[in-house]
């Protein structure tokens, strides 16, 4: 097949575990693009999160951001576009999940180019660069946001029953996305890579059938199905793994290049 398009998440698929871009990877994305293909980014890092990881690759072009939720212009810094949550609405639901789940740990990634990631004392071992530890709960909600995060306290409710647990709760009233360890995510309605995909490939003029997918997690199954060609790295969830088209190596074995260099010798 011909590919117009290579949109590539970043977290465990173009960039290793080091949050780098291998020399390899950088070489097959530039074969990629000088036959003509545009390399897109189609990230669960919200815009505020890319800057220093998009910068070092010389990307100047359109990224969606967020899960879908964000079209940011890399090169003018810009957002072209964003979506956020109605808090009310999410504040109860994660109430709700909590009744069921038990008492969860909270993230909350506050709109717009600025934006923060608060996060309650529980959420991780340490606090990570980036981000904001908030002692009171109401904090989170004092600020537009654009998506949530929840972690179950329980040793025996993992990632993927959590997530399960949630898009019962939720029932189409808001998404619900399993992004990474830890990381199970609650967004607008509707909000998914693949909407995000699809509105870039509205602005820019290219369709799906010219379009091939990179990815590792649960969240980029529906960015994987709408491409031509989705590609689940070595290291991937076996959710996607079993939905892709192709496997690559891990992204820590060059797993984007692995598949370029074949397309685009």
């Amino acid at each position: 097949m011909t590919f117009t398009v290579v949109a590539t998440d970043l977290d465990g698929t173009l960039l290793r575990g080091d949050l780098t871009v291998s020399p390899r990877n950088r070489a097959a994305l530039a074969r990629a693009t000088e036959s003509g293909a545009r390399h897109l980014v189609v990230t669960g890092r919200p815009a505020a999160g890319c800057r220093g990881l998009l910068e070092p690759l010389g990307y100047q072009g359109l990224a969606v951001c967020g899960q879908g939720a964000q079209l940011y212009d890399v090169g003018a810094d810009r957002l072209l576009a964003s979506a956020t949550l109605d808090r009310a609405t999410v504040r109860a639901l994660v109430d709700r999940i909590a009744e069921a789940a038990g008492p969860l740990e909270l993230g909350a990634v506050t709109a717009g180019l600025d934006g923060e990631f608060l996060v309650t004392a529980g959420f991780g071992e340490r606090v990570r660069h980036g981000w904001r530890l908030v002692e009171d709960r109401a904090a989170l909600w004092s600020h537009p946001v654009e998506k949530v995060l929840i972690r179950s306290r329980r040793p025996d409710l993992d990632d993927d029953r959590l997530a399960a647990l949630a898009l019962r709760v939720c029932a189409g009233r808001i998404a619900v996305t399993h992004s990474g360890e830890g990381m199970v995510e609650l967004l607008p309605a509707g909000v998914s890579k693949a909407s995000g995909l699809a509105a870039a490939a509205r602005r820019l003029g290219f369709g799906a059938a010219g379009t091939i997918a990179f990815g590792d997690m649960p969240n980029d199954i529906p960015m994987l199905e709408w491409a031509a060609h989705g590609v689940a790295m070595g290291n991937a969830h076996a959710e996607l793994r079993s939905r892709a088209d192709e496997i690559a190596p891990t992204n820590e074995e060059d797993g984007v290049a692995a598949v370029l260099e074949r397309l685009f010798p």
